[in-house]
C-alpha cells in the first residue's frame, strides 16, 4: 500500500472525513502504549517511529547493530515479520527461509546480525537470550509495550515530517504525538528537514529529547559501476523517490522508474518485463536491496557486473534477469551522538 498523499498536505475534505476513525485508532494504540511489558534480561533498543511509512528504521538498525559489534557485543534483531506467516520465534536462516516465510526486512536483517522473528516479542526476545545474543535491536515496534524497551529512537523523514499529524487513516501517525512522546529517548531526522520536520525538532528539544540528523548515503562503490550509466530502477519501498535520489546523486542516469507498493511481492511477469525493458534500452536494471529480497524468491538473478548468479532454486532461463541492487548505509551526522 502506497501512503495517500493527502497525509502530507494541511487536513481537507478526505482526512476530515476520516478523522473520526483515526481518533479512534490513535487512542487504542496510545491505551496500548501504556501497558506494563515483560523485561528482558537483555537491554532492548527499539527503532521505531512516531508514524506509518518509510523513514529509514531498517537502515539504522543495521548501523546500530554494526557499531554494537565494532563494540563486542553480539546483538540480536527482533522483528515480527511484517508480510511473513510464521508467527516465531525463529531464528532466520537467509539460505532457507522465504519471504512469504519471515518477510523482506527479516531477510535483509539476517545480512548482519542473528535476526529472530517473533510475533510474541517477550518469546523472542527469550530465544534471542539462549541464542547468545548480549543485546537486543527491535525494528519497529515504539507503539507495542510488550516489552520494555531500554531506548527507544523515533525515525523522522525530513521531508514529510509527521504530516497533517492526524491518526490512521486519517493521517500517517500511529497515536496522537502527545500520547507517544513519554517513550522516545531520541529523535533521528533522515534528510533534509521540511517545515513539518523542523517543528518535531523543536517540540523534542523543549521536551529534552535528543535529535540526531541522519542521511541515507549509497555505497560508494558503486558510483563507478553506475556512475554515467543508462538505469532502469523500480522500488517497491515506503519512500521510493529517496532511492531514485540516491541512484541520481552516485551519477546515473535514469531512463526509466517503476514505483511498486511498499513490500510489493513481485510476479514473475513483471520482473521478466523490467529485465526485457532494460535490455531493449541498453540499460542496467536495478533495485533496492530490500526489494532484492524478494526478486530472488521469484526468479534467478544474474549479477550484470560480476556475473554472478542467485537463485533460491533451479529455474528456467526464461526466469532469469540482470539486475543489480543499491546497498545504502545510514550515516550520522555527529557520529559520537551514537557512542
Amino acid at each position: 500500500m502506497r501512503a495517500p498523499g493527502f497525509w502530507w498536505r494541511t487536513p481537507g475534505l478526505e482526512a476530515r472525513l476520516l478523522q473520526p476513525l483515526g481518533a479512534v485508532y490513535g487512542a487504542v494504540t496510545a491505551h496500548r502504549m501504556s501497558g506494563r511489558g515483560t523485561r528482558s534480561a537483555l537491554p532492548v533498543l527499539c527503532v521505531g517511529n512516531f508514524s506509518a511509512g518509510g523513514t529509514g528504521k531498517t537502515p539504522f538498525a543495521i548501523e546500530l547493530a554494526q557499531r554494537l559489534i565494532r563494540m563486542g557485543e553480539r546483538p540480536a534483531f527482533l522483528t515480527r515479520g511484517y508480510g511473513g506467516t510464521s508467527r516465531g520465534p525463529i531464528v532466520v536462516d537467509a539460505s532457507r527461509h522465504r519471504v512469504l516465510e519471515v518477510g523482506d526486512e527479516a531477510l535483509l536483517l539476517a545480512r548482519r546480525a542473528r535476526t529472530i522473528v517473533a510475533k510474541a516479542r517477550e518469546a523472542g526476545a527469550r530465544l534471542a537470550e539462549s541464542a547468545g545474543a548480549s543485546v537486543i535491536v527491535m525494528d519497529d515496534g515504539l507503539q507495542n509495550s510488550s516489552l520494555t524497551k531500554d531506548l527507544a529512537v523515533a525515525m523522522v523523514d525530513g521531508e514529510t515530517g509527521i504530516g497533517n499529524e492526524l491518526c490512521l487513516p486519517a493521517g500517517p501517525l500511529r497515536a496522537p504525538l502527545s500520547a507517544q512522546w513519554p517513550y522516545v529517548h531520541a529523535v533521528v531526522t533522515v534528510g533534509a528537514p521540511g517545515p513539518s520536520c523542523l517543528a518535531l525538532m523543536k517540540e523534542a528539544e523543549r521536551r529534552g529529547v535528543p535529535v540526531l540528523a541522519g542521511k541515507l548515503v549509497p555505497d560508494p562503490g558503486m558510483a563507478e559501476r553506475l556512475g554515467g550509466q543508462a538505469v532502469v530502477a523500480f522500488a517497491g519501498i515506503g519512500r521510493p523517490q529517496k532511492f531514485f535520489e540516491s541512484l541520481r546523486a552516485i551519477g546515473a542516469v535514469l531512463v526509466a522508474e517503476y514505483v511498486f507498493d511498499d513490500h510489493h511481492r513481485f510476479a514473475a511477469g513483471e520482473l521478466v518485463a523490467l529485465g526485457a525493458e532494460a535490455r531493449a534500452r541498453d540499460a542496467i536494471l536495478v533495485t533496492t536491496e530490500k526489494d532484492m529480497v524478494r526478486v530472488k524468491d521469484v526468479v534467478t538473478v544474474r549479477d550484470g557486473e560480476q556475473g554472478e548468479v542467485h537463485a533460491r532454486e533451479k529455474r528456467a532461463p526464461a526466469l532469469e534477469i540482470s539486475l543489480q541492487e543499491l546497498p545504502v548505509r545510514m550515516r550520522i551526522e555527529e557520529e559520537t551522538q551514537l557512542d
